[in-house]
Formats: C-alpha cells, sequence, structure tokens
C-alpha cells in the first residue's frame, strides 16, 4: 500500500509530459513562422530578381 501512494504522489512523469507538450507547441510556432518568413524571402528574392533583368 506504501508503494501505490508513493507512487500516487510522484509527479515527475508529469512535469516531463508537460514539458514535452510546451516544446511540441514552440516548435508548431516555429515552424509557422519560419513559414511565413520563406514565403517572404521568396517574394523578395524573386522582386530582386525581376528588377535585376529589367535593368
Amino acid at each position: 500500500m506504501q508503494k501505490i501512494r508513493t507512487f500516487l504522489k510522484n509527479s515527475k512523469g508529469a512535469t516531463a509530459i508537460e514539458y514535452g507538450l510546451i516544446a511540441a507547441l514552440i516548435a508548431v510556432a516555429a515552424i509557422a513562422a519560419m513559414q511565413g518568413l520563406g514565403n517572404q524571402l521568396k517574394l523578395t528574392f524573386g522582386n530582386v530578381t525581376s528588377n535585376m533583368k529589367a535593368s
């Protein structure tokens, strides 16, 4: 019975899961931000290329 009480009081597993979820959310946000930045860079370099060809 004492082992079950000790097991139920242990919160290390829950903390690890919470940290994992936070890391996953940060990764999703970073991927979304980089996707938007990548599209903007593609547009910018496309404009530079077309302007250099026009000159």
